[in-house]
This record gives C-alpha cells, sequence and structure tokens, in this order.
C-alpha cells in the first residue's frame, strides 16, 4: 500500500537513510506549466534544520525531475522523481538495533516483516513524507487554476492553542511564525514551549487547522466515497497523527440540532448557509462552503533521556536515544497537511469530472 489516490496517484518508496526518496506521480492532467520553483519551496517549508526549533539534520531536500515533464508542462505520462538523502548519520542508530523504541514502528513492522531498517525507521520514517510533498505542489498548481487554495496553520501546541478562528488570519500570516501559527501573540508562547521541551529532552504534541476554500458543490460520494473520509485517511496517513475532525467535530457532540444546523438561504440565486457547523461537507460531499479541519499529531516518539524498553528477545532493557530529531513535528507538518489535502481534493475533482 504504498500508493495514494484514485486517478490522480503517487506511489511512493525510498527509506531515510536510503539513498532517496522518491515517487512516481500517475493520471496528472497534461498540458499544466509548472512553477518548479514553487514546488522546491513546499519542500524547503518541509526539509529538516529550517529553525532552532527543528532537527538539525542538513538537507537540501533538491526534487529532481526524471519524467513526465517536456519544456516546463506536463505531458500526461508519469512524472518520476527523487531527491537524494546526503546527510545520514546512520550510527546514531547503532545502540537501536536489537532495541523496540517505545511508541516506534519497530515491533510492529520487525513482527509484520520479520525484517526491518534501524536506520531513522527506515520506511516508517517522516522522511517519506518528502515524496507527498512534491505530489501535493503539482496538485496545488492545478487547483489553483481552478480557483480552489489550500493553506493550513499550527493552531495548538501542547496546551497553548489559538482562540480566534482561521478567517481572523491570512495565509501569508503563517510562515512569519517558527512554528507556523499566524497568530503573533500566541505564536511565542508556542515557540517558547517548543524550546522549553526541547532542551527537556523531551517532546510536545498538537493541532493544525487546514482551510480549503473555492471546493465547487458535488465533490465526495454519499456513501463509500465520502468526501471527508478520504480527507481523513489521508491525513490520519501522515506520521504521528493520531486524530482528525472536520467541521465542528467533536464538539457538535455536546449541542443540540437547533444550535448547530446549517441554515440554507438563498444568496442572490446562490444557495449557501448561514453557518459553517458542517465544516463544507455535508452527505460526503462538498457544499461550497470552506472546508475546515484539525489534525492532531501526538508528541514525537523519540526523546533524547531515558526509557525503560524490552530487546528483540524479550529482555529488559533502557534505551537512550542519539541523533537528531525534531521535539515538536508541526512546523515541519504543515506542508504535508496542505499536501494531503490537494491531492485528495484533486483526485477528487478529477473523479467528479469523470462522471460528467
Amino acid at each position: 500500500m504504498n500508493t495514494f489516490g484514485t486517478i490522480f496517484r503517487l506511489t511512493s518508496f525510498g527509506e531515510s537513510h536510503g539513498p532517496a526518496i522518491g515517487g512516481v506521480i500517475d493520471g496528472c492532467p497534461s498540458g499544466i506549466e509548472l512553477d518548479f520553483a514553487q514546488i522546491q519551496q513546499e519542500l524547503n517549508r518541509r526539509r529538516p534544520g529550517q529553525s532552532r526549533l527543528t532537527t538539525p539534520r542538513k538537507e537540501n531536500d533538491e526534487v529532481q525531475f526524471l519524467s513526465g515533464i517536456y519544456e516546463g508542462k506536463t505531458t500526461g505520462t508519469p512524472i518520476g522523481f527523487v531527491v537524494w538523502n546526503t546527510n545520514q548519520h546512520s550510527s546514531d542508530y547503532d545502540n537501536m538495533r536489537r532495541v523496540y523504541r517505545p511508541s516506534h514502528a519497530d515491533y510492529t513492522y520487525q513482527t509484520k516483516y520479520g525484517i526491518r531498517d534501524p536506520r531513522g525507521g527506515g520506511r516508517s520514517s517522516a522522511r517519506e513524507t518528502i515524496a507527498r510533498c512534491v505530489a501535493g505542489a503539482i496538485a496545488r498548481q492545478i487547483l489553483q487554476k481552478l480557483g480552489i487554495t489550500i493553506w493550513a496553520y499550527t493552531s495548538q501546541v501542547g496546551e497553548i492553542a489559538v482562540e480566534k478562528p482561521y478567517t481572523a488570519y491570512e495565509p501569508s500570516q503563517v510562515d512569519n511564525s517558527l512554528v507556523r501559527c499566524p497568530d503573533a501573540e500566541v505564536s511565542p508562547c508556542m515557540e517558547a514551549l517548543v524550546a522549553e521541551v526541547k532542551g527537556q529532552g523531551d517532546t510536545v504534541g498538537g493541532v493544525i487547522t487546514g482551510v480549503i476554500q473555492g471546493v465547487p458543490v458535488g465533490l465526495g460520494e454519499p456513501v463509500f466515497g465520502k468526501l471527508h473520509a478520504a480527507l481523513g485517511a489521508a491525513m490520519l496517513s501522515i506520521n504521528a497523527v493520531k486524530g482528525f475532525e472536520y467541521g465542528d467535530g467533536f464538539e457538535m457532540a455536546r449541542h443540540r440540532g437547533t444550535e448547530v444546523n446549517d441554515i440554507f438561504y438563498n444568496d442572490g440565486g446562490r444557495i449557501r448557509t448561514r453557518t459553517n457547523h458542517s465544516g463544507g461537507i455535508q452527505g460526503g460531499i462538498s457544499n461550497g462552503a470552506d472546508i475546515v479541519f484539525r489534525v492532531a499529531f501526538k508528541p514525537v516518539a523519540t526523546l533524547l533521556r531515558e526509557q525503560p524498553t524490552v530487546d528483540m528477545e524479550g529482555n529488559e532493557t533502557v534505551l537512550k536515544a542519539r541523533g537528531r530529531h525534531d521535539a515538536c513535528v508541526l512546523p515541519r507538518a504543515v506542508p504535508i497537511v496542505e499536501s494531503m489535502a490537494a491531492m485528495t481534493i484533486l483526485d477528487y475533482w478529477l473523479l467528479r469530472r469523470s462522471q460528467l
């Protein structure tokens, strides 16, 4: 299961400490003129070593396209690409070869496959998401031509959360913050918390809010292909994600229908809703309102402090991880969330077009 999507499909390959991470994109429409600088910018937003709050691993993460593009335009054939790994410190993982790291995929991978790559988690490493950012950047450029925009931001780190709705912020404000929080008052508090946790050899989780605007009415299927289910599956496939909700989400469970029903009205001949508790999706199908969702990330599992665990023989032991790791994944996860949303929406737009 290394392929994502139905019509617009990404197949990714590679490991954290292998020669490269790469992918093949199938189903991309032909004749799309690509902005390669923008694609590289999305990788720059995801790459390690961006600031004092992220892992110090230094990777340029420069994408090299191998096929499917001629004179700057997509040809409709498979788009192959690769990003070479250049700064691995595999020796950092020597003491973990026969030890199961708490809350990592070591035990489950070893049990399922009978073999695992202990260097940086191998295939289970978040470095695999490089391929998603490349494909997502291409999908976003296509969606922009259709009038659909996607952006995300850090809305919570630990117990520190923004109180304003997404409408109070501009996408251009997100990257002004080290934690990618557009709230100028809250962002410094989040940054201080991440720095504090990092200094303790600990980690902290949080929430990313995603916004998709300009989506036409009619994307999604009413039963097993619900749009929110597809978005949820896309987000839950991201490393460290533990929860997904859209609209008012779990908060709706505390209210009555009279409080959260989205009332329709006629806006000059166009049907709209006065509120958006549904998050832009009703009955599994987009209703034309902004699609708003939230993604919960757990604290990074690698702690730079001692933790009890067991080795592959079941013997109890103590592990202290070495190497370069994020204390909080949120800043680098924002472009990944945007990319997965872009691929999902483009795939469903293409599916809808195929039905007309």
